[in-house]
């Protein structure tokens, strides 16, 4: 079937085009007066690496199909792989002047409390003095510079890393020379007079470079950054029989630095003899070179954070904010023998992780616990959960981990940890051939005196507790016998490599957690036809699933109110006339990363609501485990649902996307407050006003209110 006649284009956006749109909301954060200086400088760098790692993954996926010959359009815009990459190309360069822009305002903000990155003709006597000696001391002599010539072949740039490229000229001759800034020097340079004025490495460098090349003249200099593919098959032979898995992913992690280069930064405008060398050397065309007058690498960012005195991080950075102690579990109690009696959720990052984590500390030791079995997709380099589980296994517990070797960016990190685990006697397993294991789901069985008893906790993000204090998520803790046979289930069938196992309320990705959604989707469907209440609301992460979003679609014609919280990217544009009339879609970029996933279906008493590990994207339904889980506590479902309110309701950091496929921000109600920073406060009110034992008096719907009404 011809692909134009088989989908309609008329309501849909292109996935990489849809992210890069997501990006401009991220750096829009660093344009934001109310947001502290500093903190502004890191939504710049936080944009810079988000658009490294587009360049390394998506547009080096869609680089490997266009050189494979693959024409097969895209299901949300018709373009093939070369034509996506064309457009991709096109949009960059005004993220560029963006960017520039973004950090030549957020450096004059930084410059009025005396934080600043001089340029050498602005140094005093004094530190101009200090750097010509600690370069010619502690720098020159660990430099590796390369002149390319016919006698010497053009190096490998590594991904990522700054080197200084210039045009050196010997009498007639010309030539090419490349210096390494190697990331062990250290990027910041404090200047003595100041500890808040500093130069970066690769600056040094460039100043220098004469200095490097005496025997030269140089003609041009400048500092590069080239970006190579890092969308590595992680698969290719992962399952053949008698291998080892950690070995086999520790070669493949090899290949990743020596993929095609699919970018070429430069921090000036490059000559066209120059550009036409590295592009040569490094197979580029001109539409992949872009200019940028912030550092191409920004993540000395959270460095310098650790640099600045505490009375200057006082003025330049949010305040900070800890984690509060939920009030639905008692401190000084057992935390095992609370959840087998009740449900609890945790809302991260407004709410601690450490129940979690003291219920495995506390099964570890527990005589009367049998096994603890869990998924572990990305954990922290010090994690407490892993030492937990250690611990678990020394007493004799019988632990199980899959643990997911192709979490990208992590692998080295979970290689690691799988040794660690494997050493101490935990039983570790590593998934499916083909499909990433995704989902946050752990068990833990305990036998009191004949009965055995189940704990199961899921989650919508990792078990990182790093990474809790950063994203919005939220974990449900239950003994519910239902989802907890489930939970046996699912790890009985991950056990056997059997992904089409059924489960009374469970939802597992790739067999049943799509077709679910859908089924839900086309029971308000159906209520609407018959007149009767309908609604769906979710949030997410990203929608690219053409299946979902085509039954939105058809949601929406027939009247079902559909409301959608989406950070990223959505391929579902709202508001066609007759195709997504009924369809709003809000975009939160604020102080935490948005990460829970949350799917509402129905009105009132009769909604159900699910917590879930899935993005509504083809890869997530279709090529991953995931799992999706009922909150079916009526206390613990209206506070999720409460939360979602608020955050349709926010004017200071929900972008409304509109049926021209922009994001805006809606007119700002007056008092308005980030839902955030309202968690924020409701977490604090929630854990101070606990009183030990009892269950909280007022609803979390009359604190609200009550909240505010003291505004």
């Amino acid at each position: 079937m011809n692909e134009q006649a088989r989908y309609d284009y008329s309501y849909t956006e292109n996935r990489e085009l849809s992210w890069l749109k997501f990006n401009i909301r991220v750096l829009e954060e660093a344009d934001c007066p109310q947001t502290p200086a500093f903190e502004r400088l890191k939504f710049i760098s936080i944009f810079t690496s988000n658009l490294d790692e587009f360049y390394m993954v998506r547009v080096g996926s869609l680089f490997d199909l266009a050189q494979a010959g693959d024409l097969d359009p895209d299901n949300k815009s018709g373009l093939t792989c070369a034509q996506q990459l064309e457009e991709i190309y096109k949009e960059t360069p005004e993220l560029y002047r963006k960017r520039n822009r973004s950090y030549q305002n957020v450096a004059k903000a930084l410059e009025e409390y005396h934080i600043c990155r001089p340029q050498f003709d602005r140094l005093t006597p004094n530190e101009r003095k200090y750097i010509d000696k600690y370069f010619k001391r502690s720098i020159l002599p660990l430099l590796s510079p390369q002149v390319v010539d016919n006698m010497h072949p053009f190096p490998h740039l590594n991904n990522k890393q700054p080197y200084i490229a210039a045009v050196l000229r010997h009498g007639k001759d010309e030539c090419y020379g490349l210096i390494p800034v190697s990331p062990a020097l250290g990027r910041i340079i404090a200047l003595p007079e100041s500890d808040l004025r500093f130069v970066l490495l690769e600056d040094v460098i460039l100043e220098y470079a004469e200095l490097v090349f005496e025997q030269y003249n140089i003609t041009e200099k400048t500092v590069i950054c080239v970006t190579r593919n890092a969308d590595i098959d992680t698969d290719e032979g992962l399952y053949d029989a008698d291998i080892d898995f950690r070995q086999h992913m520790k070669k493949i992690l090899k290949k990743r630095a020596r993929l095609a280069p699919v970018r070429l930064e430069a921090a000036s405008p490059l000559s066209k003899g120059l550009q036409g060398f590295l592009c040569e050397r490094l197979s580029l065309k001109g539409e992949q070179v872009f200019v940028s007058k912030a550092p191409l690498n920004m993540s000395y960012v959270f460095a310098l954070e650790d640099m600045l005195p505490a009375s200057v991080k006082q003025l330049l950075l949010n305040q900070p904010f800890r984690p509060q102690d939920t009030p639905d579990l008692h401190a000084r109690q057992s935390v095992l023998r609370q959840v087998l009696k009740k449900d609890v959720v945790l809302s991260y990052p407004f709410e601690s992780m450490k129940p979690f984590l003291a219920l495995i500390k506390e099964a570890a030791n527990d005589p009367a616990v049998l096994s603890i079995k869990i998924t572990l997709y990305r954990i922290s380099r010090e994690s407490k959960l892993a030492e937990s589980l250690i611990a678990a296994a020394e007493n004799g517990k019988e632990i199980t981990v899959l643990m997911e070797l192709r979490a990208r960016f992590d692998e080295q990190n979970n290689i690691e940890w799988a040794q660690r685990l494997e050493e101490a006697g935990c039983n570790v397993i590593y998934g499916f051939d083909g499909y990433k294991v995704h989902s946050k789901i752990c068990l833990i069985t305990r036998k009191d005196r004949s009965r055995i008893q189940y704990i199961t906790q899921i989650g919508t993000g990792n078990y990182n507790e790093k990474t809790s204090r950063l994203y919005t998520d939220l974990s449900l803790i239950t003994a519910d016998p239902d989802i907890c046979a489930d939970a046996v289930s699912f790890f009985k069938n991950v056990a056997i490599a059997n992904l089409e196992g059924s489960y009374k309320k469970l939802w597992v990705a790739p067999y049943s957690l799509k077709s679910n959604v859908i089924k839900r989707i086309e029971g308000e469907i159906e209520k609407a036809k018959l007149g009767k209440p309908a609604a769906i609301l979710m949030k997410m992460n990203s929608l690219t699933d053409r299946d979902v979003i085509d039954k939105l679609s058809e949601a929406s014609q027939c009247g079902v109110p559909v409301q959608l919280i989406i950070r990223g990217i959505c391929c579902l544009i709202p508001g066609v006339p007759g195709k997504t009339d009924h369809i709003s879609v809000i975009s939160i970029v604020g102080r935490f990363l948005e990460h829970s996933r949350v799917y509402c279906f129905g009105v009132g008493s009769e909604m159900e609501l699910y917590i879930a590990s899935a993005d509504m994207m083809t890869r997530n339904t279709q090529r991953r485990v995931e799992i999706a889980c009922p909150v079916e506590n009526p206390r613990l479902r209206e506070r999720i649902y409460k939360m979602l309110q608020i955050m349709l309701e926010d004017t200071v950091k929900g972008r409304r996307l509109h049926p021209d496929g922009q994001y805006r921000f809606r007119n700002r109600e007056p008092f308005a407050e980030a839902s955030q920073e309202l968690f924020m406060k409701l977490a604090a009110e929630r854990s101070h006003s606990a009183v030990p034992n009892q269950a909280p008096r007022d609803s979390f719907t009359r604190r609200i209110k009550r909240l505010f009404h003291q505004k």
